[in-house]
């Protein structure tokens, strides 16, 4: 029975593209629904998420790791690198051994590991051009996991996530649908007992060439050129943010 659960990462975790405006940061999230599940089951669960969008591997090994260790968690989560991977001139194998060293210190605490593959973009012109360097990314994962006994998230083998209804507007966060897909699979992964439904979405809409550029052009326009902008300005969505629960502290406050 878990009782400290701690999240570190970037926007993935903090719950970007689920919105709620009456939770900090605006944002809920896989793992405020993984929280919520395993405090149904013990009410002396407690939980902290220090992830905040935008962080490269780096920044979260950085300003998180220690944090992290600190709350002495049973139970703790990392996903990082992938704002690393939309970075051409990003070193993988460099990028590796050092989320390797921090899985390995996080593990030597005896608290359970969660880790996370990539997921595949096979189905979407634009992000099926780093399927190649996400798949070295999560054998490099796979690796680390094997080596230091953590568990898998394997999103890359979950065939529901490359359905763009799960996603926002964006296309690089999940949505609300998306982020439940994620805290089943993790339940799953920990064997526990959950009340959570996946989507019953139906058969994909069949969209038209034209208006799938239509659509392209549109997303170019509201997502991609802010972002190619804060690139260039040395800015990140995260900057004015800090993490949305920086101490364990029980269920009650999730919502607060």
């Amino acid at each position: 029975m878990y009782k400290r659960f701690v999240a570190l990462g970037d926007s993935f975790t903090e719950g970007v593209g689920d919105d709620d405006p009456a939770r900090p940061n605006g944002v809920r999230g896989w793992a405020d629904r993984v929280a919520e599940q395993l405090a149904a089951a013990d009410p002396e669960f407690t939980y902290a998420n220090l992830a905040i969008r935008g962080r490269l591997l780096d920044q979260v090994l950085a300003e998180q790791l220690e944090p992290a260790l600190a709350l002495r968690p049973d139970l703790v989560s990392i996903y990082a690198g992938g704002n690393d991977l939309l970075r051409p001139k990003a070193g993988i194998d460099a990028l590796a051994d050092r989320f390797a060293a921090a899985v390995g210190r996080l593990a030597e605490t005896g608290a359970t590991v969660l880790l996370f593959t990539g997921v595949d973009g096979v189905e979407d012109p634009v992000f099926r051009k780093l399927r190649g360097r996400t798949a070295i990314y999560n054998e490099h994962t796979r690796v680390i996991a094997a080596r230091h006994g953590a568990r898998v998230v394997d999103m890359w083998a979950m065939r529901q996530l490359r359905d763009r209804r799960l996603w926002s507007a964006d296309r690089l966060h999940l949505n609300a649908l998306g982020h439940t897909e994620v805290a089943i699979a993790v339940l799953d992964v920990l064997g526990r007992e959950h009340g959570l439904t996946p989507a019953a979405l139906g058969p994909r809409e069949v969209i038209d060439p034209r208006r799938q550029r239509a659509q392209n052009l549109q997303w170019g326009r509201e997502h991609v050129l802010p972002w190619i902008g804060r690139r260039l300005r040395g800015e990140s969505s995260g900057d004015t943010l800090s993490p949305k629960r920086p101490e364990l502290s029980p269920l009650d406050s999730v919502r607060s």
